[in-house]
């Protein structure tokens, strides 16, 4: 399914009708996201944090489904799906707190860059085993369901996590109990170095869903119009009523897996070269410029504004002390045991907290 054609025009029997300033925040927020990568990748690069993992290429497909779920709706991520949380609000400088894992960092620092979460944000926290959120996906539209609440999920994940154990239960459970979900599988080519026709045998990875009697569709996951009113239409099943939906989003990671891979190992540059010019904000753009409502000024402008943001976030990021000591212990148990009091005692007292409090 595709709604930008090449020349910029949309194919009018599959526009979903978006207004230009829609339009235009959808552009906006996929060039944000991607300078928020390009930022937190370099200075990853020189030992400033830990690890990244960008959605270089892939943001039509996470923006454009964060666009078509209502604020009520819960967004389950994989892991590289920050923009999404961004869009819904999330202030860019917690999220950068947390990619540093200082004391401002909502998990304290106890969990790995790029597993943050929001509650106020209806976005629930990263879980980095394959495919295990999926289950937790529909555990969660199922309360939804049982509670009566007006509530859906979107659940995105890799095309790999469909050969996991856990993909297939949750898309059996769905089916048979009718969960108000939509599950979103960024089919980007590689499950991390593993091309997708070596880890599956389906021809495409939406005819898997047919085992359950859900419905699927394949969509041009670089194509955010065509994302948006495939999402939607999942979306508007799953709220009345009618079960889950599965979309495949055709797109491509122009990136590596994370900060930790080197793509060029196992893919050529002629391949990533052939993707990059199906860029999906290059695609957007040009639907924009078809309607003569946006032009390089404006363009360059936004990507002032924008990079002056990130760079700001990481120069207070770094100004900022690390979590307290006995923040490792604290919300583990409703009521923390003796062992772990035991235990916070003596860290406490220990070389750490000796060393830290001579530095101050």
């Amino acid at each position: 399914m595709q709604v930008i054609r090449d020349d910029g025009s949309l194919d009018s029997k599959r526009d979903p009708g978006l207004s230009v300033d829609e339009i235009i925040a959808l552009y906006k927020a996929m060039v944000r996201t991607r300078i928020v990568d390009d930022r937190l990748e370099r200075i990853q690069r020189q030992g400033r944090i830990a690890f990244h993992v960008g959605s270089l290429g892939e943001e039509a497909a996470i923006i454009g489904a964060a666009a078509a779920l209502r604020d009520q709706d819960w967004i389950v991520p994989c892991y590289r799906e920050v923009g999404a949380l961004l869009w819904r609000g999330y202030p860019l400088q917690r999220y950068v707190d947390h990619m540093y894992g200082n004391a401002d960092d909502p998990v304290r620092g106890r969990q790995m860059p790029d597993h943050t979460f929001s509650r106020s944000h209806r976005y629930l926290a990263v879980s980095a085993p394959i495919g295990t959120q999926i289950p937790h996906a529909v555990g969660l539209a199922m309360a939804a369901k049982t509670r009566k609440l007006d509530e859906c999920v979107g659940v995105f994940f890799g095309d790999g996590a469909t050969s996991s154990n856990d993909f297939h239960a949750a898309m059996n459970f769905a089916g048979v109990f009718q969960s108000p979900v939509v599950f979103l599988c960024r089919n980007n080519g590689y499950a991390i170095s593993l091309p997708v026709e070596r880890q599956t045998a389906t021809r495409t990875i939406a005819e898997k869903a047919a085992a359950y009697r859900v419905p699927a569709s394949r969509v041009d996951g670089n194509d955010a119009l065509a994302v948006f009113a495939a999402v939607r239409e999942g979306m508007q099943r799953a709220a009345h009523g009618g079960g889950p939906t599965f979309i495949e989003l055709l797109t491509y990671r122009l990136g590596g897996h994370s900060t930790s891979d080197d793509p060029r190992i196992y893919r050529s540059e002629e391949e990533v070269e052939a993707w990059g010019n199906a860029d999906p904000i290059l695609r957007l753009r040009r639907h924009i410029e078809h309607r003569g409502v946006w032009n390089d000024g404006l363009d360059e402008d936004w990507r002032t504004v924008c990079d002056l943001e990130v760079k700001d976030c990481v120069r207070r990021a770094e100004q900022k002390p690390p979590p307290e000591i006995a923040e490792m212990f604290t919300d583990v148990y409703a009521e923390q045991p003796w062992h772990l009091r035991e235990q916070g005692a003596q860290a406490l007292d220990g070389p750490r907290a000796a060393a830290e409090e001579d530095e101050s």
